[in-house]
């Protein structure tokens, strides 16, 4: 796929932080902040040269990067903090290869060898086209029912349902040991790289070590960086294995190192864990994965449920979870009056297109997925196509097609226009979050409209008191 486009969460760009190779991207740009999601964009650059040989100097001009990638614009990083900045940029590039060596510390620590640690970092040099990737901010953004017809399509159903037969033995194997569900695990190979054919192109070291030693995220990109030294140390994989996003995830489901050391095992005894090229390993890593963050076994993630007229869409809150059986007595229904299988489990409404588009109640196994990549479509799409490869149908009610994403100057209009009313106390950035989502839906409820927090463009006219 586009490969993720986003793995990066941003708050801290959460674990796999950059899976950006499509599918992420798209989720990130979509509904988080760009940073981690983190985050599509879920090659290689090799400007290998002397670790240990001094600093290089600083480029008065954008610096190039290897094999033909775009170079960096030279410019300040859009989220305006201090270390986006041109010129600490090309001062932390000119350090370069200082901040690399001086990390062989806390290597020796980890158990790497310094053979090994000056094998594996000969010749790095940073790939400064990650510093407008990692801020970049989207003029425009995608929509989840386009996010959704990206991801869930009939070629990659089709591709699922050979995956799931050729390793039928090793998902047995692995769904026995685990309890996760095997359609599950096909959906994360088949979203996050459309079944290991888009994978992302560049250096994990090269990138991890760029970010480790320039821009915003350093401490977090060199736990990162550290850890992609010990998966090589330790010969899980080669160097030409660990290729993938700009922020380093790597794979068919896109590990992040440091998350491929607490979740990846060795499926079939052969002494390595090989997350990329070994289905075995592939397969079992994932579901472990997914178990060690509460994946409840015999549990489906949510369902699709229609939504009354004249609902407090204020419920529609991640934090007030509620037996199924309390919200049916709200009138949420499944499509076509289906039962709901268990009543007294608890859920939370989603409503990712308000009051105009399908609602969602949410089951701990959605927060799992959301765990493995925390953005809400992302989350979505998993689930709907795990349901798609076990058979099951399209979501039954229809989105607002007709509804335009707003740009990202309307984004910034709106979130300005909220916090003049004393609705949103954040500063507005054009990227929309949970507290935006809650002041545009105090808003709506002032005027008398559904309290969806839905940015439509009616509701920027209706704050722009038109």
């Amino acid at each position: 796929m586009m490969q993720s486009v986003a793995r990066l969460a941003v708050a801290g760009l959460a674990k796999r932080a950059g899976s950006l190779t499509g599918a992420t991207m798209i989720a990130a740009v979509l509904l988080l902040p760009v940073s981690a999601r983190a985050q599509a964009q879920n090659g290689l650059s090799n400007l290998f040269g002397g670790i240990f040989s001094g600093a290089t100097p600083a480029p008065s001009q954008p610096a190039p990067t290897p094999g033909g990638t775009q170079p960096w614009s030279g410019e300040d990083g859009a989220s305006g903090h201090p270390l986006m900045s041109a010129s600490a940029i090309r001062e932390a590039a000119a350090n370069f290869n200082n901040c690399v060596a001086a990390m062989w510390p806390d290597a020796a620590r980890r158990g790497i060898t310094q053979e090994n640690f000056q094998r594996f970092t000969a010749g790095l040099a940073p790939d400064l086209r990650i510093m407008d990737l990692m801020d970049s901010q989207p003029e425009f953004t995608k929509s989840i029912w386009d996010y959704l017809d990206i991801l869930v399509n009939d070629n990659r159903l089709a591709k699922g349902r050979e995956v799931l037969a050729k390793y039928k033995a090793q998902f047995d194997a692995t769904e026995k040991a685990t309890g996760v569900d095997r359609y599950i695990i096909a959906s994360i190979w088949g979203i996050e790289s459309n079944y290991s054919t888009q994978m992302g192109d560049r250096s994990v070291l090269q990138s991890t070590a760029t970010l480790a030693c320039i821009g915003r995220r350093q401490a977090y990109f060199k736990d990162e960086f550290l850890s992609g030294l010990e998966i090589l140390n330790r010969g899980d994989l080669r160097p030409e294995q660990m290729r993938g996003s700009w922020a380093g995830a790597f794979g068919p489901t896109q590990f992040m190192p440091t998350a491929f050391k607490r979740f990846a095992v060795d499926g079939d005894g052969d002494g390595r864990r090989d997350v990329v090229d070994n289905p075995t390993d592939l397969i079992a890593s994932t579901a472990n994965n997914l178990k060690k963050d509460g994946w409840q076994s015999g549990q489906t993630w949510g369902y699709e449920v229609v939504v009354p007229q004249g609902f407090n869409y204020m419920l529609a809150d991640r934090a007030k979870a509620m037996t199924i059986a309390q919200w049916e007595k709200l009138g949420l229904k499944r499509p076509a009056n289906q039962p709901f299988p268990q009543p007294a489990e608890k859920a939370y409404l989603l409503a990712p297109a308000g009051a105009q588009g399908p609602g969602f109640l949410m089951l701990q196994n959605y927060r799992v997925i959301m765990r493995y990549n925390p953005a809400e479509a992302y989350a979505l799409a998993i689930g709907h196509f795990a349901d798609r490869l076990r058979g099951g149908q399209p979501f039954v009610q229809p989105w607002p097609r007709q509804e335009r994403e707003l740009s990202r100057t309307e984004r910034l209009e709106l979130q300005q226009l909220l916090a003049q009313r004393g609705f949103y106390k954040g500063t507005p950035d054009g990227q929309f979050g949970g507290q935006t989502r809650e002041a545009l839906r105090s808003f709506q409820a002032s005027i008398g409209v559904p309290a969806d927090g839905f940015a439509s463009s009616d509701a920027l006219e209706r704050l722009r008191g038109r």
